[in-house]
């Protein structure tokens, strides 16, 4: 939901003409799959990151107006919390510009970033959750100004009618009550964008929650929340918590969550626009003046603002976008489910096993979302958001399987193979993909060294919970800027 929002209220009136619109723009859009309307000749790969501002002491910092207005760069943008911000990286073939220019490119944005926020008193900081976020840090007053922010609030807590309940159980347990949203914000997170040809995106979109679970225990980077050390991807089911719009009763007659993995593989990128239509009550009924019908018979392309302001609402780990780009339309599948950082290094590292890992299993004979159930992919992503890098996932031939040994055994020459059929040659894939692999041979991620770390401080320093996590914390963002992978981090 990026798009900027009005505060106002909404009536009945409203919500029945966004029902309609919402459906026109369903029929335009099925209209343009059939007209085969779409950009079909150059697609392309694209990248968000979510930011924490933190400040000398690696506390939270809830200036992100204050750090915007310094980096003056439209490519940022505010996020739902006062302490975060995010960075659009401009898309790109997979393949352009030679293999390190896109992490110059990225690391020269954030460099300039960090410089422009230092000049306010913050900085930078890419971790899934910020091991120094206390639950006080996360009440009303941290809402990003953005009237959109506010709104998406008043909505989700008028459709649910009581305080949101966060629970979840680690070597801690966390058990407590939220009267907003914004414990959300807690959640950063890194977001691949991959442009396809309609007629693939079901392959592709298949593929992509196919191997969900793995990608969360490879990346896992967010084993603490206010205070407490709970799951290796912790990120997971607070975000499926803290944007429930669903009281208990609903929740027992089998109503949807809002962050969703999904219930079938589908066959078309339309089954999930129409999903969002079927199981989904709009949040943010907001109508445009644009007629889709009409605009698409006079030849241009509509907009469809109805329906992708409804999508933005619905959180789904693998997003289904709709989207103009130099007077084209195209769709694209976004990658939610990873964490931010630890840095750019494992970012394109990560990056580079999902583009190879799905391009490898859309060209099989016989897909794996074939030779797998639905439910055991969604059972993957919350076992390696529990258990990180020490999971056993489900895949097709091998049974219940050690992450690493899923990985170095049947998916890394996948992703290597899906590279090369991109044309990415050898000396380029193998820097990237060497880094997945030596995490499997090591056995560390982001959140192994976080809880290593904290571990290691606490044990020796005798210093308290809070100045434990907050050492760790400022140690992590020297590494963070070195930009040497996770894997290599020492603990000591």
């Amino acid at each position: 939901m990026g798009r900027d929002v009005p505060a106002l209220v909404f009536t009945r009136e409203d919500r029945r003409r966004y029902r309609i619109k919402m459906q026109e723009c369903l029929d335009t859009f099925a209209q343009m799959l059939r007209e085969a309307r779409f950009e079909s000749e150059r697609p392309q790969v694209g990248l968000e990151i979510e930011l924490n501002l933190v400040d000398d002491r690696a506390e939270p910092a809830m200036r992100n107006n204050d750090a915007l207005e310094a980096i003056a760069d439209p490519a940022w943008s505010t996020e739902l919390g006062r302490f975060n911000l995010e960075i659009n990286v401009p898309p790109r073939r997979l393949t352009a510009g030679g293999p390190d220019s896109w992490e110059s490119e990225i690391r020269a944005a954030l460099n300039h970033a960090e410089e422009r926020a230092k000049s306010v008193g913050t900085h930078l900081i890419t971790t899934g959750i910020l091991p120094t976020l206390r639950q006080d840090d996360v009440g009303e007053s941290a809402l990003s100004e953005n009237p959109r922010y506010r709104l998406l609030n008043d909505q989700i807590f008028a459709a649910r009618g009581e305080d949101l309940r966060i629970e979840m159980d680690g070597l801690d347990r966390l058990r407590t009550y939220a009267d907003t949203i914004t414990p959300e914000a807690a959640c950063t997170s890194t977001q691949f964008h991959l442009q396809v040809f309609p007629e693939q995106f079901a392959d592709y979109w298949n593929a992509a929650q196919s191997i969900a679970g793995v990608q969360i225990a490879l990346a896992a980077n967010s084993p603490f929340l206010f205070g407490r050390e709970l799951w290796h991807e912790t990120r997971v089911p607070l975000f499926e918590q803290a944007t429930d719009t669903r009281p208990e009763e609903i929740k027992v007659q089998g109503v949807r969550p809002r962050v969703w993995f999904g219930e079938r593989w589908i066959n078309s990128v339309f089954d999930l626009f129409e999903e969002n239509l079927r199981y989904f009550p709009a949040l943010l009924p907001l109508c445009d003046e644009q007629d889709p019908a009409e605009t698409l018979d006079r030849g241009d392309i509509p907009e469809l603002g109805e329906l992708t302001l409804h999508n933005g609402t619905i959180y789904r780990w693998n997003r289904p976008v709709y989207a103009i780009s130099h007077d084209k339309p195209h769709v694209r599948v976004e990658n939610r489910v990873l964490p931010a950082g630890p840095t750019v290094a494992d970012t394109l590292a990560n990056g580079a096993f999902y583009y190879g890992l799905t391009r490898a299993l859309v060209e099989e004979e016989r897909p794996v979302w074939s030779r797998m159930s639905f439910s055991a992919a969604e059972e993957n992503l919350h076992t390696a958001a529990r258990h990180g890098i020490e999971a056993r996932l489900y895949w097709p031939g091998m049974g219940e399987v050690p992450v690493p040994e899923l990985v170095l055994r049947r998916l890394l020459p996948l992703a290597h193979r899906g590279l090369e059929l991109s044309g990415m040659d050898e000396a380029w894939r193998e820097p990237l993909l060497g880094i997945i692999e030596q995490r499997c041979v090591t056995g560390r991620n982001g959140a192994v060294w976080q809880k290593e770390m904290f571990h290691h401080i606490d044990a020796t320093a005798h210093c308290g919970r809070h100045e434990a996590l907050r050492r760790m914390t400022q140690q992590y963002i020297d590494y963070m800027h070195l930009n040497a992978p996770v894997h290599t981090w020492p603990v000591d």
